[in-house]
This record gives C-alpha cells, sequence and structure tokens, in this order.
C-alpha cells in the first residue's frame, strides 16, 4: 500500500503511558481514539478496565503492556500481569521481552517465555505484541530475537518501550521486515513524532504505529516521504 495513504489512524495504537498519567488523561485518550478511528488505546495495565468501560460500544480495541518498562520480571509474574489484563477488558498486549536473559544467551527461557504468553492471548483472542527493545540490541540481535518471536507464535514484533535511548528507526524496520515472514507484523513506537516519519516507517513495513502524538501525525500538513 502506498505510503500516503488516508486512513494512516486505522495503524496507530494511540498511547498514553506515562506514570503520572490520569484518569481523566485516560479518559480524553479513549474519546479520541473513538473520534479518530485508532487501533486501539494503548494505556497502563491498572487503566484497562477503566479503558474498556470508556470504550464500550466502540470498534476501539484496549491494549496494554506486560513487563513495561525494562523486561525482566520473571515469567510467573508476567504471565499473571497477562492474565489480569485480559479478564479486565484488554485484547492486546505489547510485552518487554526479558533482554537481560536474552542478551546472557538464555535464549530458551525467552522463547519459552514469549510462547507462554502467546497462547494465553490466542486462547482468549488477543493479540501478543513482543517489545524486543531494538536500542539494546545488535542487527544480530534484532534478527536473533525477531526469530524467537516467530518460533514462540508471537503476532506481532514491537521495536521500542519508549523508555530506552531511543526508539523506532528506519534501519531497524528493514531489517524486521527482511527479517520476518510475511505473516508476522511489526509495530514502530517510540519517538515517531512527525507524519512523514510514521508514513516512512509505514512504507518500510511497519503494520502499526505506537505514538503518544497521535493527534499530531492525523493533523500534520502531509509531507512527502523521503
Amino acid at each position: 500500500m502506498s505510503p500516503t495513504f488516508t486512513n494512516l489512524a486505522a495503524r496507530i495504537d494511540h498511547t498514553l503511558l506515562r506514570p503520572d498519567a490520569t484518569q481523566d488523561q485516560i479518559a480524553t485518550l479513549c474519546a479520541e481514539a473513538a473520534a479518530a478511528g485508532f487501533a486501539s488505546v494503548c494505556v497502563p495495565p491498572c487503566y484497562v478496565r477503566y479503558a474498556a468501560e470508556q470504550l464500550q460500544g466502540t470498534s476501539v480495541p484496549v491494549c496494554t503492556v506486560i513487563g513495561f518498562p525494562l523486561g525482566y520480571q520473571i515469567t510467573k509474574v508476567k504471565f499473571f500481569e497477562a492474565h489480569q489484563a485480559l479478564t479486565d477488558g484488554a485484547t492486546e498486549l505489547d510485552m518487554v521481552i526479558n533482554v537481560a536473559a536474552f542478551k546472557s544467551g538464555r535464549l530458551e527461557e525467552v522463547e519459552d517465555e514469549i510462547g507462554q504468553l502467546a497462547e494465553l492471548c490466542h486462547f482468549k483472542n488477543a493479540l501478543l505484541k513482543v517489545i524486543i527493545e531494538t536500542a539494546l540490541l545488535t542487527e544480530t540481535e534484532i534478527v536473533q530475537a525477531c526469530r524467537l518471536c516467530v518460533a514462540a507464535g508471537a503476532d506481532f514484533v514491537k521495536t521500542s518501550t519508549g523508555f530506552a535511548s531511543r526508539g523506532a528507526s528506519l534501519a531497524d524496520i528493514e531489517l524486521m521486515r527482511r527479517t520476518l515472514p510475511g505473516t508476522m507484523r511489526i509495530k514502530a513506537a517510540g519517538g515517531i513524532r512527525t507524519r512523514a516519519a510514521a508514513l516512512t516507517l509505514v512504507a518500510a513495513g511497519a503494520d502499526r504505529i505506537g505514538s503518544s502524538n497521535s493527534l499530531a501525525l492525523l493533523e500534520e500538513n502531509e509531507k512527502p516521504v523521503s
């Protein structure tokens, strides 16, 4: 699809994950998502039930984060957190991998953790997006992490939490798209502040965009993609 397509909103996860996010701000986020037709709202786990109530009767699903933002919680904790989020009304989960375990070479452990959450999500008719935090990985490690996500049955590989030294880059998306099968979707997140940047990442292979700047991405005068 051309990167100048008009329905960018349908690819954006409208996000508010600041530690000081208030309930009133979550209500505004949900109203904005329903009006714009965003792909989802992505909210802190403590607001999942409230967001689901706010979006009842709309087509906008609730997404939340698991093991966020560092990913080094043990698997049982992430599994419980995921189960609670799904019970509260989330239908999309963005889980941070255990980067510490991954970089220690404990790949089987990392794959098993992703697989457990993928199985839970699919049993509940939910999607699992796996955040690999590309800012902390080499190119070789990005390829390796992507392959683990495929083997474990995840639905998306996501670049970033937005809390590391950088977010998504064009090079990340291009590498991930070359590595992943066509059936595996990609979410770009972190530092995407302009419409041109979002469209460039979509053109490179991103299926979703995670942004706390979503309305500006829609309202900005469209710029040519370089």
